[in-house]
């Protein structure tokens, strides 16, 4: 996948024709059960790939916790802060960003505690796998949500040029506000996934498979009344150091991603140095 570019003024046309500035997250997000296209059983790769348009493709896992708390941080996205993401991003000076939803809920309680897109490049695209999530709204009393499922899903069923043909690392980001269920049992995967052989693996396990080929990363939201427990901060801070970044507002997230990419990109010699904060409005590319 990955086709296409992405088109600023293009997006802001159709968000302005669909509504999505005025609409609720239950309008935009229509679906009341998972979008077969979105659910993982049977899948074995989601691959991000070169191509003439995409020579360079660098390839980024957005995973969205869609339990009750976090709704509001797909609803900001499909309203303004997709675009600012996307925009920022190329305008930093990576030119071939492929990007894949992935939405968590928790294993232990949800239905649907996994969805997976696929890697795209289009605004169009990256809009349909966005507004095609299912906000189950879900979550349970238990000891956190499946982060570690993105991490799962990155190490096991993403094949990537950027890793495989130049050795250059993609971006992993989860976003949510509770701390990560500790282990993820091989029965679970099985139900989610389908038929294979699967393992007991804990939290740290997945994290460090992730990192061979991602740089991982997690966006605490501390707004809730979940984010705001000072031991789920420092338990995400004990577990991922430095690459957890604690936000008191969720609207940050769509200049807190460009920024992280961009100086990670430049540190390893990949994109030139940005000079001061990237820009508030995109360009049109």
């Amino acid at each position: 996948m990955g086709w296409g570019h992405y088109s600023v003024e293009d997006r802001a046309e159709r968000a302005t024709a669909r509504g999505y500035s005025t609409k609720s997250a239950r309008e935009i997000f229509s679906q009341r059960s998972i979008n077969n296209a979105m659910n993982p059983h049977g899948v074995k790769m989601r691959e991000s790939r070169d191509s003439v348009e995409h020579p360079e493709s660098l390839s980024i896992i957005l995973a969205l916790d869609v339990t009750g708390s976090m709704g509001s941080i797909p609803h900001y996205l499909v309203k303004e802060g997709l675009p600012h993401i996307m925009g920022r991003i190329i305008q930093s000076g990576t030119k071939d960003p492929q990007l894949l939803f992935l939405a968590v809920g928790d294993h232990e309680c949800d239905r649907s505690p996994l969805q997976v897109g696929q890697f795209e490049s289009s605004d169009e695209l990256l809009d349909k796998w966005l507004t095609d999530v299912y906000l189950e709204g879900g979550g349970g009393g238990n000891s956190g949500e499946s982060y570690l499922l993105a991490w799962y899903f990155a190490g096991f069923h993403t094949s990537i040029d950027c890793f495989e043909k130049r050795k250059q690392k993609g971006f992993l980001f989860t976003i949510g506000d509770e701390p990560t269920l500790p282990d993820l049992p091989a029965a679970a995967l099985q139900k989610m996934i389908g038929k294979g052989q699967y393992q007991t693996s804990t939290a740290a396990e997945l994290l460090d498979k992730a990192r061979q080929m991602y740089h991982v990363f997690h966006i605490h939201i501390s707004e809730t009344s979940s984010g705001s427990r000072q031991e789920v901060m420092d338990g995400w801070k004990q577990f991922m150091g430095d690459h957890v970044i604690i936000l008191d507002h969720h609207e940050d997230v769509s200049k807190v991603i460009p920024e992280i990419i961009a100086e990670t990109m430049h540190k390893a010699g990949n994109i030139p140095s940005t000079s001061g904060s990237l820009p508030e409005t995109p360009v049109i590319l």
